[in-house]
Protein backbone atom coordinates (compact mmCIF):
# COMPACT_ATOMS: atom_id res chain seq x y z
CA UNK A 1 0.00 0.00 0.00
CA UNK A 2 2.92 2.23 -0.56
CA UNK A 3 0.97 4.56 -3.00
CA UNK A 4 -0.69 5.68 0.55
CA UNK A 5 2.36 6.33 2.36
CA UNK A 6 3.38 9.89 3.40
CA UNK A 7 6.62 9.28 4.88
CA UNK A 8 8.42 12.56 4.58
CA UNK A 9 5.67 14.81 3.34
CA UNK A 10 5.09 17.77 5.29
CA UNK A 11 1.56 18.81 5.83
CA UNK A 12 0.17 21.85 6.78
CA UNK A 13 -3.58 21.63 8.22
CA UNK A 14 -5.53 24.62 9.33
CA UNK A 15 -8.05 24.72 12.08
CA UNK A 16 -6.62 21.67 14.05
CA UNK A 17 -6.84 22.11 17.20
CA UNK A 18 -10.34 19.98 17.25
CA UNK A 19 -12.50 18.44 15.27
CA UNK A 20 -12.06 17.70 11.86
CA UNK A 21 -8.99 19.10 11.49
CA UNK A 22 -7.42 17.30 13.99
CA UNK A 23 -8.44 14.06 13.06
CA UNK A 24 -7.12 14.84 9.56
CA UNK A 25 -3.90 15.56 10.87
CA UNK A 26 -3.64 13.09 12.99
CA UNK A 27 -5.00 10.23 10.37
CA UNK A 28 -1.53 12.23 7.57
CA UNK A 29 0.63 11.43 11.04
CA UNK A 30 -0.35 8.14 10.56
CA UNK A 31 0.04 7.85 7.04
CA UNK A 32 3.92 9.17 7.87
CA UNK A 33 3.35 12.85 7.36
CA UNK A 34 4.94 15.66 9.70
CA UNK A 35 2.48 18.26 10.48
CA UNK A 36 2.23 21.81 10.78
CA UNK A 37 -0.98 22.66 13.20
CA UNK A 38 -2.69 25.92 12.83
CA UNK A 39 -4.96 26.84 15.21
CA UNK A 40 -6.62 30.12 16.44
CA UNK A 41 -7.74 30.37 19.62
CA UNK A 42 -7.67 26.67 20.23
CA UNK A 43 -4.95 24.96 21.75
CA UNK A 44 -2.89 22.45 19.73
CA UNK A 45 -0.61 20.48 22.28
CA UNK A 46 -2.58 17.93 22.46
CA UNK A 47 -2.36 16.83 18.82
CA UNK A 48 1.02 17.87 18.70
CA UNK A 49 1.81 15.26 21.36
CA UNK A 50 -0.71 12.45 19.96
CA UNK A 51 1.39 13.05 16.59
CA UNK A 52 4.71 13.17 17.85
CA UNK A 53 4.06 9.74 20.27
CA UNK A 54 2.99 8.14 16.43
CA UNK A 55 7.10 9.24 15.43
CA UNK A 56 6.53 12.00 13.38
CA UNK A 57 7.02 16.51 14.11
CA UNK A 58 4.52 18.60 14.86
CA UNK A 59 4.65 22.16 14.62
CA UNK A 60 2.08 24.64 16.08
CA UNK A 61 1.08 27.94 14.74
CA UNK A 62 -1.37 30.32 16.16
CA UNK A 63 -2.85 32.22 13.29
CA UNK A 64 -6.15 34.24 13.02
CA UNK A 65 -7.64 33.33 9.51
CA UNK A 66 -9.88 36.29 9.30
CA UNK A 67 -6.22 38.60 9.40
CA UNK A 68 -5.17 38.05 5.59
CA UNK A 69 -1.42 40.32 6.40
CA UNK A 70 -0.93 37.17 9.12
CA UNK A 71 -1.65 34.34 6.83
CA UNK A 72 1.71 34.75 5.19
CA UNK A 73 3.57 33.22 8.45
CA UNK A 74 1.67 30.19 8.02
CA UNK A 75 3.79 29.28 4.94
CA UNK A 76 7.02 30.96 6.52
CA UNK A 77 7.25 29.19 9.52
CA UNK A 78 6.59 25.91 8.03
CA UNK A 79 9.33 26.62 5.76
CA UNK A 80 11.80 27.55 8.26
CA UNK A 81 10.75 24.33 9.67
CA UNK A 82 10.91 21.85 7.33
CA UNK A 83 12.15 23.21 4.37
CA UNK A 84 8.86 22.56 2.01
CA UNK A 85 5.29 22.25 1.65
CA UNK A 86 3.94 18.86 0.13
CA UNK A 87 0.00 18.95 1.31
CA UNK A 88 -2.35 21.72 1.99
CA UNK A 89 -5.57 20.98 4.04
CA UNK A 90 -7.53 24.20 4.37
CA UNK A 91 -10.27 23.00 7.19
CA UNK A 92 -10.15 26.47 9.22
CA UNK A 93 -13.81 27.51 9.19
CA UNK A 94 -16.88 29.32 10.85
CA UNK A 95 -20.78 29.48 10.63
CA UNK A 96 -23.00 32.06 11.88
CA UNK A 97 -26.76 31.26 12.28
CA UNK A 98 -29.29 33.95 11.18
CA UNK A 99 -32.41 34.47 9.48
CA UNK A 100 -30.75 36.35 5.64
CA UNK A 101 -33.43 38.93 6.37
CA UNK A 102 -31.50 39.62 9.55
CA UNK A 103 -28.14 38.43 8.88
CA UNK A 104 -25.56 41.08 10.25
CA UNK A 105 -23.36 42.26 7.27
CA UNK A 106 -20.30 41.50 10.03
CA UNK A 107 -21.36 37.98 10.13
CA UNK A 108 -21.44 37.66 6.51
CA UNK A 109 -17.84 39.40 6.09
CA UNK A 110 -16.50 37.10 9.10
CA UNK A 111 -17.57 34.05 7.51
CA UNK A 112 -16.23 35.10 4.16
CA UNK A 113 -12.95 36.33 5.42
CA UNK A 114 -12.53 33.19 7.58
CA UNK A 115 -14.27 30.20 4.77
CA UNK A 116 -12.95 31.59 1.61
CA UNK A 117 -11.15 34.30 1.57
CA UNK A 118 -8.20 32.39 3.34
CA UNK A 119 -8.65 29.15 1.41
CA UNK A 120 -7.08 31.68 -1.46
CA UNK A 121 -4.78 33.30 -0.04
CA UNK A 122 -3.18 30.10 1.48
CA UNK A 123 -3.90 28.05 -1.59
CA UNK A 124 -1.59 30.84 -3.68
CA UNK A 125 0.81 31.36 -1.06
CA UNK A 126 1.81 27.50 -0.83
CA UNK A 127 0.55 26.57 -4.30
CA UNK A 128 3.71 29.48 -5.24
CA UNK A 129 5.82 26.80 -3.64
CA UNK A 130 4.09 23.34 -4.62
CA UNK A 131 4.43 25.35 -8.57
CA UNK A 132 8.61 25.83 -7.97
CA UNK A 133 8.71 22.24 -6.57
CA UNK A 134 6.87 20.57 -9.31
CA UNK A 135 4.53 18.54 -7.06
CA UNK A 136 1.71 19.45 -4.38
CA UNK A 137 -1.76 18.04 -3.13
CA UNK A 138 -4.23 20.99 -1.63
CA UNK A 139 -7.34 19.57 0.26
CA UNK A 140 -10.35 22.08 0.57
CA UNK A 141 -12.73 21.20 2.86
CA UNK A 142 -16.50 21.82 1.34
CA UNK A 143 -19.53 20.78 2.66
CA UNK A 144 -23.24 19.33 1.46
CA UNK A 145 -24.08 23.23 1.15
CA UNK A 146 -21.15 23.68 -1.67
CA UNK A 147 -24.42 21.81 -3.38
CA UNK A 148 -27.53 22.93 -1.62
CA UNK A 149 -28.99 26.40 0.17
CA UNK A 150 -29.06 25.72 3.96
CA UNK A 151 -31.18 27.40 5.95
CA UNK A 152 -30.51 30.55 8.19
CA UNK A 153 -26.70 30.47 6.84
CA UNK A 154 -26.41 32.21 4.05
CA UNK A 155 -22.62 32.84 4.56
CA UNK A 156 -21.89 29.67 5.20
CA UNK A 157 -23.70 28.52 2.29
CA UNK A 158 -21.99 31.19 -0.19
CA UNK A 159 -18.46 30.27 1.09
CA UNK A 160 -18.88 26.89 0.56
CA UNK A 161 -20.09 26.97 -3.03
CA UNK A 162 -17.56 29.33 -3.66
CA UNK A 163 -14.75 26.75 -2.41
CA UNK A 164 -16.22 24.56 -4.57
CA UNK A 165 -15.47 26.85 -7.75
CA UNK A 166 -12.11 27.58 -6.47
CA UNK A 167 -10.85 24.37 -6.30
CA UNK A 168 -11.91 23.33 -9.53
CA UNK A 169 -10.48 26.71 -11.37
CA UNK A 170 -6.95 25.90 -9.58
CA UNK A 171 -7.24 22.84 -10.41
CA UNK A 172 -7.76 23.54 -14.16
CA UNK A 173 -4.42 25.64 -13.65
CA UNK A 174 -2.25 23.67 -11.85
CA UNK A 175 -2.92 19.69 -12.46
CA UNK A 176 -0.56 20.04 -15.57
CA UNK A 177 2.34 21.29 -13.72
CA UNK A 178 2.39 18.22 -10.27
CA UNK A 179 -0.50 19.88 -8.38
CA UNK A 180 -3.45 18.19 -7.23
CA UNK A 181 -6.38 20.29 -6.10
CA UNK A 182 -9.26 19.07 -4.87
CA UNK A 183 -11.93 18.77 -1.85
CA UNK A 184 -13.74 17.04 0.37
CA UNK A 185 -17.42 17.97 1.49
CA UNK A 186 -18.23 16.39 4.37
CA UNK A 187 -22.02 15.55 5.23
CA UNK A 188 -23.76 16.72 9.06
CA UNK A 189 -20.58 15.51 10.75
CA UNK A 190 -20.54 15.85 15.01
CA UNK A 191 -18.28 19.27 15.37
CA UNK A 192 -18.94 22.17 17.08
CA UNK A 193 -20.70 24.10 13.95
CA UNK A 194 -23.23 21.02 14.23
CA UNK A 195 -23.95 21.06 17.76
CA UNK A 196 -27.18 23.53 17.02
CA UNK A 197 -28.72 21.42 14.72
CA UNK A 198 -27.66 18.33 17.31
CA UNK A 199 -29.59 19.71 19.89
CA UNK A 200 -32.15 20.25 18.44
CA UNK A 201 -34.33 17.04 18.51
CA UNK A 202 -36.75 17.57 15.40
CA UNK A 203 -34.04 18.64 12.47
CA UNK A 204 -31.65 16.16 13.71
CA UNK A 205 -34.11 13.64 13.66
CA UNK A 206 -34.90 14.79 9.95
CA UNK A 207 -31.12 15.15 9.08
CA UNK A 208 -30.71 11.23 10.97
CA UNK A 209 -33.57 10.00 8.82
CA UNK A 210 -32.16 11.51 5.30
CA UNK A 211 -28.63 10.31 5.79
CA UNK A 212 -28.46 6.43 4.66
CA UNK A 213 -25.89 5.29 7.28
CA UNK A 214 -28.19 6.07 9.59
CA UNK A 215 -25.87 8.50 12.01
CA UNK A 216 -23.62 11.44 12.13
CA UNK A 217 -20.64 11.75 11.05
CA UNK A 218 -17.18 11.50 12.81
CA UNK A 219 -13.46 13.18 12.32
CA UNK A 220 -12.19 9.79 11.79
CA UNK A 221 -14.63 9.13 8.85
CA UNK A 222 -12.60 12.09 7.02
CA UNK A 223 -9.27 11.30 7.64
CA UNK A 224 -8.87 8.30 5.28
CA UNK A 225 -10.24 10.02 2.56
CA UNK A 226 -7.79 13.35 3.15
CA UNK A 227 -4.95 10.72 3.07
CA UNK A 228 -5.97 9.37 -0.14
CA UNK A 229 -5.96 12.78 -1.69
CA UNK A 230 -2.69 14.28 -0.28
CA UNK A 231 -1.41 10.83 -1.22
CA UNK A 232 0.19 9.42 -4.85
CA UNK A 233 -3.01 7.37 -5.07
CA UNK A 234 -4.80 10.60 -6.07
CA UNK A 235 -2.38 11.64 -8.60
CA UNK A 236 -4.91 11.60 -11.21
CA UNK A 237 -7.78 13.14 -9.75
CA UNK A 238 -8.54 16.99 -10.24
CA UNK A 239 -11.05 19.23 -9.47
CA UNK A 240 -12.97 16.92 -7.99
CA UNK A 241 -15.42 17.46 -4.54
CA UNK A 242 -15.27 14.23 -3.04
CA UNK A 243 -18.66 13.61 -0.97
CA UNK A 244 -18.36 12.10 2.43
CA UNK A 245 -21.53 11.81 3.97
CA UNK A 246 -23.14 9.15 5.02
CA UNK A 247 -25.00 8.81 1.57
CA UNK A 248 -26.87 12.10 2.00
CA UNK A 249 -26.45 12.82 -1.35
CA UNK A 250 -27.89 9.94 -2.73
CA UNK A 251 -31.26 11.07 -1.32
Amino acid sequence: MSIFDLTGRIAIVTGAGRGLGRAIAVGLAQAGADVALVTNNTPADAVKQEIEALGRQALTIQCDMSDREALPEVIGKTLEAFGRIDILVNNAGIIRRTPAAEHAYEDWQEVLDVNLNSVFVLCQLAGKQMLEQGSGKIINIASMLSYQGGVFVPGYTASKHAIAGLTKSLANEWASKGVNVNGIAPGYMTTDNTEALRDDPVRSKQILDRIPAGRWGTGEDIAGSAVFLASSASDYVNGHILCVDGGWMNR
